[in-house]
């Protein structure tokens, strides 16, 4: 899929970083959504442990990959992520970002952190297409972010997948850590619910003003997480079109929802 092919935007949610070894719900769909997406000239991917002031993406040629957990089983630590970066692409991104009037860093020696590689490494197992890391930024708000996105909005027909890597809850505290098939809690399906017929229905702002929806902050009791559904959600355009690809629920109150974004017909 090149050429003239328009990639939809994505969100995914990427969960624990034992998403890169468990046969789980999740990682089987992300096995199944690089072939069901195609083969794209780079990827594009805000991630939420990328965090910086202001946007900042990765051009680096050879990215390290960065195990930014503890406690995990060894084999999780021995797996690595070799994509290349593509100085091409990251300056497009850099001017496109410039264009909009955000004054963009550009890191050549950041590596990969595992919101990135862990689903990119279930997407794309080879690990073939260069990979430009963007971040996020926690002191701005869902509009900022998805400014960021509507900058991006180009880079769709040019060949490049652009993802938010994130989780559409994440509150690591109150998770069921006894019991990873723990039914979903009413406090989660409160909040998450909305969030997504918002989503479904092209209700932007109610999206947008995600802090107006019930349990919002007992959801994310920090912002990082969701912010890069709003990158997605802008890189679609003015008006986007949401699919829901997966949902599926870890801990009793881990939502791992995931979207594609096209602009509506």
């Amino acid at each position: 899929m090149m050429g003239n092919t328009i990639f939809p935007s994505l969100f995914i949610s990427h969960g624990s970083p034992m998403l890169a070894i468990e046969n789980s719900p999740t990682g089987r769909f992300l096995d199944e959504l690089g072939n069901a997406i195609g083969r794209p000239r780079a990827v594009v991917i805000a991630s939420a442990h990328y965090e910086s002031h202001g946007p900042a993406i990765t051009v680096n040629l050879q990215p390290s990959t960065i195990h930014d957990f503890g406690g995990f089983p060894p084999e999780l630590y021995a797996l690595h992520y070799p994509a290349a970066g593509d100085v091409l692409v990251g300056e497009r991104v850099a001017t496109l970002l410039q264009n909009a009037g955000l004054a963009v860093h550009v890191d050549t020696t950041r590596g990969l952190d595992h919101g990135s590689w862990v689903p990119l490494r279930r997407m794309y197992p080879k690990a073939d297409i260069p990979v430009i890391a963007l971040s996020v930024d926690s002191g701005k708000d869902a509009a900022w972010h998805h400014a960021v996105g509507r900058a991006l909005a180009p880079l769709r027909a040019e060949g490049v997948l652009v993802i938010g890597s994130g989780g559409f809850s994440h509150n690591l505290r109150e998770l069921n850590w006894r019991d990873s098939g723990a039914p979903p809690v009413e406090w989660m399906t409160r909040f998450t619910d909305p969030l997504r017929d918002a989503l479904i229905e092209g209700d932007t702002q109610t999206a947008l003003d995600w802090k107006l929806l019930p349990q919002a902050m007992r959801n994310h009791p920090s912002p990082e997480h969701l912010m890069p559904l709003y990158v997605a959600l802008g890189a679609a355009g003015a008006v986007p079109k949401a699919t829901l690809l997966h949902d599926s629920v870890e801990f009793g109150s881990l939502a791992l929802d995931a979207f594609s974004f096209d602009a509506a017909a």
